[in-house]
């Protein structure tokens, strides 16, 4: 299975916090499964850092050296993505979320998070 999770996901997997769940964290793990990290993740985690809202225990470049070690592909948004962006109803406001839901949309992915809103986009 192909799977896209969310920001939170991301950070809570990282530090092994509960509220991941067993489910999330075996799905993770499964080698079986192709695990990708949107780059909007990977913005949004860098503004936060570099505004003091998000502490990291390293750098961006140890994330990118976790994700690789962790065997997590970062995915990239293309053009298809950005169309389907502009077409989603505004559940959310958050646009790294919204970015986050075009590219599970557009690339048929299964999407890992906790936030309602952004599961509203799938129901």
């Amino acid at each position: 299975m192909n799977y896209l999770i969310d920001t939170h996901v991301l950070l809570w997997y990282m530090v092994g916090d509960r509220r991941i769940g067993l489910d999330v964290q075996s799905k993770i793990e499964n080698t079986e499964n192709t695990i990708f990290i949107s780059n909007a993740s990977l913005w949004e985690i860098s503004i936060k850092m570099s505004i003091g809202k998000l502490k990291l225990n390293g750098s961006m470049a140890d994330l990118k050296n976790y994700l690789s070690e962790k065997g997590l592909l970062i995915l990239e948004f293309d053009f298809d993505d950005l169309q389907l962006l502009q077409e989603l109803p505004f559940h959310h406001q958050d646009p790294f979320d919204r970015m986050i839901v075009a590219q599970a949309k557009s690339k048929s992915l299964q999407i890992l998070t906790n936030d309602s809103l952004v599961l509203m986009y799938f129901n």
